[in-house]
């Protein structure tokens, strides 16, 4: 079960004008969900995206770059597919004709070019991508494809997810109101750089293509890119972010206060939909939030925030609620600061103090951090006294469960 993650309303998914989403039960994996997704692009569209970081990385990652390397002011994006059920990755060449034949027989249908589709995957990796299913598939989405269709857009997209992850938001920019909506999944394998996870988000704002690509970017290493399970990265990650050009709003440059306001509107709900994936880790009983400040930077800051969310011993300590917090400490110690003077550390648990420079705090009661840690949300904050920067990352604890959930996936 989620980790206070309430499941979302379909009536307060706001359709975005110019996009249109239609599902299908193509029996990709298993007969009777819905694992097949289509979105259809309004002409007017701009699109862009981040991937995996994984050298092994998928044959539709692979065929999505290459088709936004292609685009043209007269080629532009026209439509994305999605399947969730078998993530054609470790499949070689023919996992790679195989994604470049979604796309075709999807254009078909759509009356475009195969260079105009974005083909997406997820599920199980070194089987075969069942092309026959889930090009059957595609007309059955395309006959429901509709613009408020995101709840079920949602559920399209889940593997080992207990539910669907999605969310909207509007906001004013000089006086217009656009719209920002989006779905993602992801449950295990989810490391930054970027997690197991496939996220999609379209606002109405029009935006040029450098400021999309800018901010896509931007937004990613502060959302998709700050969460963790497990430690593994995984062959298909991506975020798109779709600006369909409808609304009266426009963001031409970076440097201009419209780009500011779209950023934090992005941000917000990007981090929203990250923290979802997180909320419903496999087998996750505990929301934890990491944070590290005073670093000398950024990147020491996030190296500390990550070694301790991807401890196996400091996840079984919070899924245990056992304060054996010195865990903590040896996670900050082999984080690869090499130069960290540990005497001036500062450790705390929510408001509990735990570690006072480099040592337990003589204040420091047992039963006080037993209490934060049969939390289910609980704020681990580390202090470095080094400098003033700060990173924030979230994770979850390790179960039983997670075991169970992975040794039974592909049964």
């Amino acid at each position: 079960m989620a980790v206070n993650l309430p499941l979302p309303v379909p009536e307060k998914l706001t359709a975005v004008a110019g996009i249109e989403l239609g599902h299908a039960e193509a029996g990709i994996r298993k007969a009777d969900r819905k694992d097949v997704l289509v979105m259809r692009l309004a002409p007017t569209a701009t699109v862009t995206g981040v991937f995996t970081q994984n050298r092994f990385c998928a044959a539709p990652v692979q065929v999505c770059k290459e088709h936004l390397a292609a685009r043209k002011a007269d080629t532009p994006i026209r439509a994305l597919v999605i399947n969730t059920g078998n993530a054609n990755a470790g499949t070689g060449e023919a996992g790679l004709a195989a994604a470049h034949a979604t796309c075709a027989a999807l254009a078909d249908l759509l009356a475009c070019d195969a260079t105009q589709i974005l083909p997406f995957s997820t599920g199980v990796i070194l089987e075969p991508l069942p092309l026959d299913r889930l090009v059957a598939g595609l007309p059955q989405a395309i006959s429901n494809l509709q613009s408020d269709n995101w709840y079920n857009a949602a559920l399209s997209i889940m593997t080992t997810d207990t539910q669907p992850k999605a969310a909207s938001r509007q906001v004013a920019i000089n006086g217009q109101t656009i719209t920002l909506t989006g779905i993602s999944k992801g449950a295990g394998m989810i490391k930054p750089n970027m997690a197991t996870m496939l996220g999609f988000m379209a606002t109405d704002a029009k935006v040029a293509q450098p400021v999309l690509d800018h901010l896509v970017k931007q937004v990613a290493d502060r959302s998709f890119n700050c969460i963790t399970i497990d430690g593994d990265t995984s062959t298909n990650d991506s975020f798109i972010v779709i600006a369909t050009g409808t609304a009266a709003v426009e963001v031409t440059a970076i440097d201009t206060p419209e780009y500011a306001a779209l950023y934090d509107a992005v941000l917000g709900l990007s981090q929203e939909l990250a923290q979802m994936i997180v909320r419903d880790g496999e087998g996750a009983t505990k929301f934890i939030t990491v944070t590290v400040e005073d670093g000398k930077d950024v990147e020491e800051c996030r190296k500390i925030a990550y070694s301790i969310a991807h401890s196996p011993l400091v996840k079984t300590a919070f899924f245990a609620s056992d304060p054996n917090l010195g865990r903590i400490l040896a996670a900050i110690g082999y984080a690869g600061v090499d130069d960290l003077d540990v005497t001036k550390l500062n450790l705390y648990l929510d408001d509990v103090w735990v570690a006072k420079n480099g040592g337990r705090n003589p204040d420091y009661k047992e039963e006080d951090g037993q209490r934060v840690m049969q939390q289910s949300e609980i704020t681990v904050r580390v202090k470095l006294a080094r400098g003033s920067a700060a990173a924030t990352i979230w994770t979850c604890d390790l179960s039983h469960e997670y075991v169970t959930i992975n040794a039974d996936y592909r049964s």
